[in-house]
């Protein structure tokens, strides 16, 4: 289920690339399309009239650029090389970042109203009654109770040892994949890093092959040198903020397991007194 989820993301953010690309292939084809009709429609229009028609046309569709496509510009400028590799970092943290936060808000539960169940099945029907109140429930705090109450036979203290025991294994559960996550964060600017040490050699060459140090001869490898960091932090930020997130919503989890265990163990407790 995880693995489809991240597969799911990673071809929607892909699908979302793609079609913005058309978007903007269509929209100039229908500029020069519109361009070419009004030129066309008028037999009588002189040189200069054409011209002018031309720069009217192109002073009306100088529209304020948005953010959006100043970033895909600036993108497709830094190289397919280094810039791809940087996308795909962006792509797989988030599909496992958009992953493990549909696993942890799945996995949060009223820990409270199950207590209450538990606490109200132990009183109405025994271990029994309890056990088939945390098979119902999902999320790791039933799982646990689950455990505790399978080995009440054995005494309160093996109850004990096997939330313990088992809350350690939830808790692996939890941060799974959360580690690829801070890779992809260390990765993205030290490739960024990387393209601009390969972008200012390029432009060493440009000088080297031209013999001169003016600004035109060494702008296109300093350009790509900055554009190849700038886009490595930008993903390593996003994925900063998801990982963040990430990781205060398992510590939220594992302090609710420890509270509700600890309780769990005084409601058994309060149990085998009666």
């Amino acid at each position: 289920m995880r693995k489809f989820i991240a597969l799911l993301s990673l071809v929607m953010l892909i699908s979302v690339g793609l079609s913005n690309y058309t978007y903007a292939q269509d929209y100039v084809a229908e500029d020069t399309t519109a361009i070419a009709e009004t030129i066309a429609g008028d037999s009588t229009t002189t040189a200069e009239e054409i011209a002018q028609d031309v720069a009217e046309v192109a002073t009306e569709t100088e529209a304020p650029t948005s953010f959006h496509q100043i970033l895909k510009e600036k993108f497709i400028e830094g190289g397919p090389g280094f810039m791809g590799i940087v996308l795909l970092a962006l792509i797989f943290g988030l599909a496992i970042s958009i992953e493990r936060i549909i696993y942890l808000s799945m996995a949060s539960i009223n820990t409270k109203k199950l207590l209450k169940n538990v606490d109200a099945a132990l009183n109405e029907g025994g271990i029994d009654k309890a056990k088939e109140v945390v098979r119902n429930t999902k999320g790791p705090v039933a799982s646990i109770f689950g455990e505790g109450l399978n080995r009440y036979d054995d005494g309160l203290g093996e109850v004990e040892k096997a939330i313990i025991a088992y809350g350690s294994v939830v808790t692996g559960r939890l941060e799974s994949g959360v580690s690829w996550i801070s890779l992809f964060i260390a990765l993205a600017p030290m490739l960024g890093f990387m393209g601009t040490v390969i972008g200012m050699i390029k432009a060493f060459d440009d000088i080297a092959a031209a013999g001169d140090i003016s600004p035109t001869v060494v702008a296109d490898g300093i350009k790509v040198a900055l554009l190849t960091t700038v886009f490595g932090l930008i993903v390593a930020i996003i994925l900063q903020i998801f990982y963040n997130y990430i990781i205060s919503k398992i510590e939220s989890l594992v302090n609710d397991m420890e509270d509700s265990s600890i309780a769990f163990i005084d409601v058994l407790n309060q149990f085998s007194k009666k």
